[in-house]
């Protein structure tokens, strides 16, 4: 048998490319005259440079250190491809887990900004870059101000980092925002949310990063307020990924704001894969509603449904109900038997999920 493994990250817990090597091991402990193959994925969050590099060998991996969401210094990379386009990953630069603990009114993107203006000091003329898994609820205003964008309040002051000093905006200053580069700049984003509202950016993962219900209302106040500034479209689908960056770098700087899943599978060559797959497997971290959504496993699932492919799901939980379109799915939370025995040895028990599906999918 064909077997395609082709997981997103485990996300704070194990790469695509290593959940895909478990995964795999477990197939091949079982059934290991099969012909497996890996094609670790992303959808503009974390492990995207990595799916990228894995698709581009020609690509040179670069690396930078920058401020973090916090202020803390971080080592980000990001890829050069020979055509001069630069690949870049918020999660990086500007990610939960990059903080010691959250702070939803103070996070910032500055060091996805500070990653941008290295890429295009060292020559880049087109840049790629995946929004997902930010720390920050700040419109994408601490990337444009590494850039060079200047936000003022009506005192002329100008203004702290992080989502929360936007309550304050009345002035933003462009006349040392860098441009944008000649080949233009696209985004890669897993979320349809717009950028204010019920369903906006704060709304919907504020709380995530450890905003109250309080702390909600101000930063989706505070966005509204860029948004009046900003000459944009808050309403457009994806402007509230990573916090409203997309909405900021699409506004001012013309960025392109696009499917992260879907680009990615395409560069990766997912269809061609499944085409002559006779299993698929795929998986994530939390399996739930919005994984249908933009994300890896739902774009992966209607890809698979075009060529009838079955899919064999593994996420570290699974929450709400699995579509029929998943031919057997399987949680590491319930074969470990806790959440911190699942934690502790993730590849152990992602190699125990693929052998288990070995059992359940293969033919003959």
């Amino acid at each position: 048998m064909r077997v395609v493994v082709a997981p997103d990250s485990f996300k704070g817990s194990v790469t695509a490319d290593d959940a895909a090597r478990a995964l795999a091991s477990g197939w091949l402990a079982h059934r290991p005259g099969d012909d497996v193959r890996l094609l670790p994925l992303a959808d503009g969050g974390e492990g995207t440079v990595d799916a990228f590099a894995a698709a581009r060998p020609d690509a040179e991996r670069r690396s930078v250190t920058v401020p973090g969401p916090d202020g803390q210094p971080v080592s980000a990379d990001w890829l050069l491809l020979p055509d001069r386009t630069a690949v870049l990953e918020l999660a990086q630069s500007s990610g939960l887990p990059l903080m010691a603990s959250p702070d939803p009114l103070g996070a910032h993107t500055y060091g996805l900004g500070a990653v941008a203006r290295a890429a295009l000091d060292a020559g880049a003329t087109r840049l790629v870059i995946g929004l997902g898994g930010s720390a920050s609820t700040d419109g994408g205003t601490g990337a444009l101000r590494a850039l060079g964008l200047r936000l003022h309040d009506d005192r002329g002051r100008e203004l702290p980092l992080g989502g929360a000093a936007l309550a304050e905006l009345a002035r933003l200053d462009t006349t040392d925002l860098l441009p944008a580069p000649p080949g233009g700049v696209q985004l890669l984003v897993d979320v349809t949310a717009p950028l204010t509202g019920p369903a906006g950016a704060a709304a919907t993962y504020g709380p995530q990063k450890g905003a109250g219900p309080a702390e909600v209302a101000l930063l989706d106040g505070a966005l509204g307020r860029f948004a009046g500034l900003a000459d944009g479209a808050p309403d457009q689908p994806g402007a509230g990924a990573a916090g409203g960056t997309a909405y900021g770098l699409a506004a001012l700087w013309d960025a392109r704001i696009t499917p992260g899943a879907a680009t990615i599978a395409a560069l990766v060559g997912l269809g061609d894969e499944l085409a002559g797959a006779d299993v698929v497997l795929t998986g994530e971290g939390r399996f739930d509603e919005t994984s249908l959504t933009g994300k890896v496993v739902g774009s992966l699932l209607d890809a698979a449904g075009a060529t009838a492919v079955p899919v064999g799901l593994v996420a570290g939980q699974i929450s709400g109900t699995v579509p029929g379109s998943v031919s057997a799915a399987m949680s590491l939370v319930e074969l470990a038997g806790s959440v911190d025995v699942a934690l502790n040895d993730p590849t152990t028990w992602l190699a125990a999920a693929g052998e288990a599906l070995s059992r359940r999918l293969a033919r003959g």
